[in-house]
């Protein structure tokens, strides 16, 4: 990427805003600073929202500035949507992030991983059983993903790294750089230095409550299944979980004492169809065919680009854009057709008349962006 590209690509990542009109200009441009001089010249022709056009014009910006400047250390990678290296799980799923702020080892990411996830406020069993899972999953060559935060992420991180040759990496809700908690300070310095820690979001963004679901839709994506150790029945971890199953992925769950409340979200998870585990090595025989698909996929990268540019071969990273640029009455019907009381997904289908993956689709952005929630698979209003 050339150094224009990038200024040009933070500007668009600090616009903020719907990722799909970023994406949506970026595909029908050359590059990062094409797409820019376009947006400046008539943003809202180039599917810009007025938020978006605005922030545009605003010249200086210190945290661009403050993210050339992180990009200065030769650890750090910014990886666009236009680039080879993006990961091409990444680019399939729902709402993929315009780029990714890398500090480590961004070829991680390509890297066969199992997303190990659960409560902040783990019991020590949970803690042994994540340490345990992450250490034979390490050991077999798969690489342990999960979210940097306090009890069962911290637990997986720490015994991968522990593993000699043990790959790991971390997806935050924060800038990359920004430490959270507090006393992962360490864990992360290490991370990158020998793992990596990913993000969608500007260097020295702060932690905000929104972040930590929106993240979750990356760790999923990257992964080839999630396994839940310890989940409250109210638990990000399980929004994680669902996300991977939405994203066809596998989704495990490792189960506890009917007494013990940081099992339940597990039970349930089951109880929905999740696979039930108890070692590792079930879960590597089961995520083998998803490995070779990766492996597929690097081959592809090694031997040529995988970017393909979709306004000229119309097709490369359809679906979820094309949707969300071209269907924007699809969305005000399936709004008309939420209410404030649980709605199941068959009556929102029957009630829009599209189709139940475009609908699965518009309901994860909405509830990414707090305006749906959902509750024993039935959805509704925030507000």
């Amino acid at each position: 990427m050339t150094p224009e590209d990038s200024l040009a690509l933070l500007r668009l990542v600090a616009i903020g805003g719907p990722i799909w009109t970023r994406r949506t200009l970026l595909e029908s441009c050359s590059g990062p600073a094409a797409a820019l001089d376009a947006a400046d010249a008539d943003g809202r022709a180039c599917g810009l929202v007025p938020d978006q056009v605005q922030a545009l014009r605003r010249i200086d910006d210190p945290a661009v500035d403050a993210a050339r400047c992180w990009l200065e250390d030769p650890r750090h990678r910014l990886v666009g949507w236009t680039d080879d290296d993006y990961p091409p799980q990444l680019r399939r799923s729902t709402n993929p992030p315009l780029a990714l702020f890398v500090a480590g080892d961004a070829d991680l990411l390509w890297h066969p991983s199992v997303a190990i996830v659960g409560s902040r406020a783990a019991t020590p069993a949970g803690v042994e059983n994540a340490a345990t899972f992450a250490r034979t999953l390490a050991g077999s060559g798969l690489g342990v993903a999960s979210g940097l935060a306090a009890g069962i992420d911290t637990a997986a991180h720490a015994a991968a790294l522990g593993v000699e040759g043990g790959r790991t990496f971390a997806v935050v809700g924060t800038g990359p750089d920004v430490v959270y908690p507090r006393s992962n300070a360490a864990l992360h310095e290490r991370m990158t230095r020998v793992g990596a820690v990913v993000s969608e979001y500007l260097p020295g963004t702060q932690p905000r409550p929104e972040h930590f679901p929106s993240r979750n839709r990356i760790l999923a994506a990257l992964t080839l299944g999630t396994v839940v150790i310890e989940a409250a029945h109210r638990s990000g971890a399980l929004i994680t979980a669902r996300l991977a199953a939405e994203a066809g992925h596998e989704v495990f769950a490792v189960p506890g004492s009917i007494h013990n409340p940081m099992t339940r979200g597990c039970h349930r998870l089951i109880r929905d169809g999740a696979t039930l585990v108890e070692d590792a090595t079930e879960l590597i025989a089961a995520l083998a065919p998803q490995a070779q698909q990766l492996a597929t996929d690097l081959r592809l990268r090694l031997a040529g680009p995988i970017y393909v540019d979709a306004a000229k071969s119309g097709r490369g990273s359809e679906a979820p854009a094309r949707h969300e640029a071209a269907n924007d009455r699809d969305y005000q019907s399936l709004w008309g057709a939420l209410g404030h009381d649980p709605t199941g997904m068959d009556q929102l289908v029957e009630r829009t008349g599209l189709t139940p993956a475009m609908v699965s689709s518009m309901l994860l952005l909405m509830e990414l962006d707090g305006r749906v929630a959902t509750q024993h698979g039935r959805y509704y209003r925030t507000g």
